[in-house]
Protein backbone atom coordinates (compact mmCIF):
# COMPACT_ATOMS: atom_id res chain seq x y z
CA UNK A 1 0.00 0.00 0.00
CA UNK A 2 1.30 3.43 -0.95
CA UNK A 3 0.48 6.71 0.75
CA UNK A 4 1.23 10.28 -0.21
CA UNK A 5 1.30 12.72 2.67
CA UNK A 6 1.28 16.45 2.03
CA UNK A 7 2.25 19.35 4.24
CA UNK A 8 2.83 23.07 4.03
CA UNK A 9 -0.48 24.64 3.08
CA UNK A 10 -1.97 27.64 4.83
CA UNK A 11 -2.97 31.29 4.63
CA UNK A 12 -0.64 33.76 2.96
CA UNK A 13 -0.93 37.38 1.91
CA UNK A 14 -0.83 38.38 -1.76
CA UNK A 15 2.75 38.51 -2.96
CA UNK A 16 3.84 35.98 -0.36
CA UNK A 17 5.35 32.54 -0.67
CA UNK A 18 4.60 29.01 0.49
CA UNK A 19 6.32 25.67 0.07
CA UNK A 20 4.36 22.45 -0.23
CA UNK A 21 5.89 19.07 0.48
CA UNK A 22 4.71 15.58 -0.39
CA UNK A 23 6.33 12.32 0.66
CA UNK A 24 5.46 8.86 -0.62
CA UNK A 25 5.69 5.83 1.64
CA UNK A 26 4.89 2.13 1.44
CA UNK A 27 5.85 -0.49 -1.14
CA UNK A 28 7.65 1.52 -3.83
CA UNK A 29 9.75 -0.10 -6.51
CA UNK A 30 10.00 2.93 -8.76
CA UNK A 31 8.59 6.44 -8.77
CA UNK A 32 7.84 7.86 -12.16
CA UNK A 33 6.18 11.25 -12.66
CA UNK A 34 5.39 13.31 -9.59
CA UNK A 35 3.30 16.42 -9.79
CA UNK A 36 0.99 18.95 -8.22
CA UNK A 37 -2.60 19.68 -9.18
CA UNK A 38 -5.05 22.16 -7.74
CA UNK A 39 -8.77 22.57 -7.54
CA UNK A 40 -10.46 25.88 -6.79
CA UNK A 41 -14.12 26.05 -5.68
CA UNK A 42 -16.44 25.41 -8.62
CA UNK A 43 -13.60 24.57 -10.97
CA UNK A 44 -12.04 21.44 -12.43
CA UNK A 45 -8.84 20.02 -11.02
CA UNK A 46 -5.93 21.30 -13.09
CA UNK A 47 -2.26 20.47 -13.48
CA UNK A 48 0.06 22.97 -11.82
CA UNK A 49 3.46 21.35 -12.35
CA UNK A 50 4.95 17.95 -13.05
CA UNK A 51 8.40 16.40 -12.92
CA UNK A 52 9.66 13.14 -14.40
CA UNK A 53 12.09 10.73 -12.74
CA UNK A 54 14.85 12.46 -14.73
CA UNK A 55 13.63 15.86 -13.42
CA UNK A 56 12.20 17.17 -16.66
CA UNK A 57 9.55 19.68 -15.59
CA UNK A 58 6.42 21.24 -17.03
CA UNK A 59 4.29 24.06 -15.64
CA UNK A 60 0.86 25.50 -16.23
CA UNK A 61 1.13 28.84 -18.02
CA UNK A 62 -0.52 30.57 -15.07
CA UNK A 63 2.32 29.65 -12.69
CA UNK A 64 5.39 29.80 -14.95
CA UNK A 65 8.09 31.97 -13.45
CA UNK A 66 6.41 31.95 -10.01
CA UNK A 67 6.29 28.29 -8.97
CA UNK A 68 9.14 25.79 -8.88
CA UNK A 69 8.70 22.03 -8.62
CA UNK A 70 11.52 19.84 -7.36
CA UNK A 71 11.95 16.29 -6.15
CA UNK A 72 14.23 14.27 -3.93
CA UNK A 73 14.31 10.70 -5.24
CA UNK A 74 16.19 9.47 -2.17
CA UNK A 75 13.29 10.63 0.02
CA UNK A 76 10.50 9.77 -2.46
CA UNK A 77 9.43 13.38 -2.11
CA UNK A 78 8.26 16.24 -4.29
CA UNK A 79 8.06 19.92 -3.42
CA UNK A 80 6.35 23.00 -4.78
CA UNK A 81 7.78 26.41 -4.02
CA UNK A 82 5.15 29.04 -4.72
CA UNK A 83 6.11 32.71 -4.90
CA UNK A 84 4.32 35.93 -5.86
CA UNK A 85 1.04 34.33 -4.83
CA UNK A 86 -2.23 35.97 -5.75
CA UNK A 87 -5.88 35.33 -5.02
CA UNK A 88 -6.26 33.20 -8.16
CA UNK A 89 -3.85 30.69 -6.65
CA UNK A 90 -6.30 29.93 -3.83
CA UNK A 91 -7.21 26.24 -4.10
CA UNK A 92 -6.73 22.82 -2.62
CA UNK A 93 -3.40 21.49 -3.88
CA UNK A 94 -3.00 17.76 -4.47
CA UNK A 95 0.19 15.80 -4.85
CA UNK A 96 0.17 13.05 -7.49
CA UNK A 97 2.64 10.26 -8.20
CA UNK A 98 2.86 7.35 -10.60
CA UNK A 99 4.35 4.38 -8.79
CA UNK A 100 5.24 0.79 -9.58
CA UNK A 101 5.38 -1.51 -6.56
CA UNK A 102 7.39 -4.26 -8.25
CA UNK A 103 9.55 -4.91 -11.32
CA UNK A 104 6.86 -6.50 -13.49
CA UNK A 105 3.72 -4.92 -12.09
CA UNK A 106 1.67 -2.07 -13.52
CA UNK A 107 2.09 1.58 -12.58
CA UNK A 108 -0.64 3.20 -10.53
CA UNK A 109 -1.56 6.81 -9.90
CA UNK A 110 -1.74 7.90 -6.27
CA UNK A 111 -3.03 11.12 -4.72
CA UNK A 112 -2.29 13.00 -1.56
CA UNK A 113 -5.00 14.14 0.82
CA UNK A 114 -4.90 17.75 -0.36
CA UNK A 115 -3.53 20.94 1.19
CA UNK A 116 -5.54 24.15 1.36
CA UNK A 117 -3.73 27.24 0.11
CA UNK A 118 -5.53 30.53 0.70
CA UNK A 119 -4.15 33.80 -0.60
CA UNK A 120 -5.84 36.71 1.10
CA UNK A 121 -5.08 39.97 2.86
Amino acid sequence: QVQLVESGGGLVQPGGSLRLSCAASGTIFKLYNMGWYRQAPGKERELVADTTSTTTTIYADSVKGRFTISRDNAKNAVYLLMTSLNAEDTAVYYCNAWIADNLQGPTYSYWGQGAQVTVSS
